[in-house]
């Protein structure tokens, strides 16, 4: 714990000296003298002073004030400074490449300097001249958390959701909910995936199963009809944020905890060279870093299987799959950084995240011909007679439709979409608002899972489907309505996606589907 704490104090000893504006005195005066503001000067982004005075945090114009005191920012040279703050894997390849795209898009030239302990900068230059700095202090998820709450980074990389006692920490910090609209985005997708060697004859694996060997109550291949070999296991580093998604998504919810003696490793082609020279290991790693390691299919008991794939992961039909998170604060960003984060959302910057190796959120239609083994598995789960008609139904309604990637879910035990819903919720509303399906018909599908009778899951699917329909609608503020034929439909347990034996299983089986005609 304590070299934890010391972590996250170097990390925020670091954001804080890369930051370059010190919180300093300062004074803010309009030009006829009759409005004086004096206080702490905690940022200006090229067009806002933030200042924090006996009054409280006041953002006040550039524009309309002049600035005296040893804070003041030099107005003629001003250069954009935007940290970052959290995540390895985000900062080592995904975020630089996305930077070096928006670069190319808006004309800048760019220059990466080194600086302590393993961090860099990329800066944005015209011509010679630095325009914007942005600043990466690379650690852990956990470190990204606690500078966004200090106010020591601008933005927070997460490979996993805020936790409750962070989210508590923000808001006493001031920083409001993280949770909330606006606060934090998906960038893009990845997964925690098993992983063997080539040379392994094991080829499946249950998520119990998994959960049991990381426990270390599975020790043995034997176990999983292989050969009587001990398993060797290779994770990330515990303060990870991938560490932290298995024990969020994969161990949390089977009650169990992280056996000792796991193989710990704070680079991920180090874990992948360690499971590829031992034909009796198994590892944990990156979808997109599992290298040339073979990933172990998911399945259950009732005969499901789910591989990882980018269409799997993109619309979290794979269970274990991973957004990873930008989270904002409150406060202005300069517009540099707000013309970066509006670049990320759009179509180029989706290009540059499939080149390098994570999934993007580009919206895809899937049609009933590439649908998988869903609708065979289907027909074989639907063993009474009502449970084929309603399968009938399914296909009579949604025959000659696609299917559209984004997909919605909600928290355990709660009627709140996910995290990644609500990404999805917030990219469907701007496609509605920008006319992309206008004359066209939305079917918003919800399913259930099989416990309890028919037709209460039937009524609970189409409750699901209205509230993810009125969700998109709310947030499409400017789209017009009439011109897009939008209906819901309920099909209950007509479709599962996984095994019902298992809290993944049902959570899997619970979501909403957008069908596209």
């Amino acid at each position: 714990m304590t070299l934890f704490r010391a972590a996250i104090c170097a990390a925020l000893f670091l954001a804080a000296f890369a930051r370059g504006l010190a919180a300093q005195d300062v004074t803010l005066s309009s030009p006829d003298g009759v409005v004086e503001i004096t206080g702490t000067l905690l940022g200006f982004d090229g067009e806002f002073y933030r200042v924090q005075t006996q009054f409280g945090e006041l953002t006040v114009d550039g524009s309309g004030v002049e600035c005296e005191g040893p804070g003041c920012p030099s107005l003629s040279g001003f250069v954009a400074e935007i940290t970052f703050a959290g995540s390895a894997t985000m900062s080592e390849v995904l975020l630089p490449a996305l930077i070096e795209g928006f670069a190319l898009r808006n004309g800048y030239q760019t220059r990466r300097e080194p600086l302590p302990e393993g961090n860099f900068s990329h800066v944005l230059l015209r011509g010679q001249t630095p325009a914007a700095r942005f600043t990466f202090v690379t650690s852990n998820t956990d470190a990204g958390f606690a500078a966004l709450v200090a106010d020591e980074a601008d933005v927070a990389m997460a490979l996993r959701e805020i936790r409750p006692l962070e989210r508590k920490a923000a808001r006493a910090a001031g920083l409001g909910d993280l949770t909330s609209a606006g606060r934090s985005r998906v960038l893009a997708l990845d997964a925690f995936v098993p992983v063997v060697a080539p040379g392994n004859p094991v080829r499946e694996i249950t998520l119990p199963q998994l959960a049991g060997i990381l426990s270390g109550r599975i020790s043995n291949w034997r176990e999983l009809g292989g050969p009587d070999a001990p398993v060797a296991i290779h994770m990330p580093v515990s303060g990870s944020g991938l560490s932290q998604a298995v024990e969020d998504k994969l161990m949390g919810p089977s009650g169990s905890g992280f056996t000792s003696a796991i193989h710990r490793h704070d680079r991920s082609s180090t874990l992948v060279q360690r499971v590829l020279v031992d034909p009796f290991a198994i590892g944990i790693a990156s979808y997109a870093e599992k290298g040339a390691a073979r990933v172990l299919t998911l399945t259950g008991p009732c005969g499901f299987s789910l591989q990882a794939s980018r269409r799997t992961m993109k619309t979290e039909d794979y269970p274990l799959t991973v957004p990873m998170f930008l989270y904002l604060p409150a406060r202005r960003l300069p517009k540099v950084g707000r013309d970066f984060l509006t670049y990320v959302r759009g179509p180029a910057a989706q290009a540059v995240i499939r080149r390098a190796g994570f999934v993007d959120q580009a919206p895809e239609l899937i049609p009933v011909s590439r649908q998988g083994n869903r609708f065979a598995n289907a027909i074989l789960a639907a063993q009474e007679e009502g449970g084929l008609s309603e399968l009938q139904r399914l296909v009579t309604v949604l025959g000659g439709m696609r299917r559209l990637t984004a997909s919605f879910r909600f928290e355990p035990g709660s009627s709140r979409p996910d995290a990644q819903s609500r990404s999805n919720i917030e990219q469907l509303a701007r496609a509605l608002e920008a006319g992309e399906f206008d004359a066209k018909e939305l079917v918003f599908a919800g399913f259930s899972d099989g416990v309890g009778p028919a037709d209460g899951n039937r009524k609970i699917a189409l409750e699901r489907a209205a509230a993810v329909r009125d969700a998109v609608i709310n947030a499409a503020e400017t789209a017009d309505s009439s011109r897009v034929n939008i209906q819901t439909e309920g099909f209950g347990e007509a479709l599962p996606m996984a095994c019902d034996d298992s809290d993944w299983g049902r959570q899997i089986n619970r979501r909403v589907e957008v069908w596209v005609r």
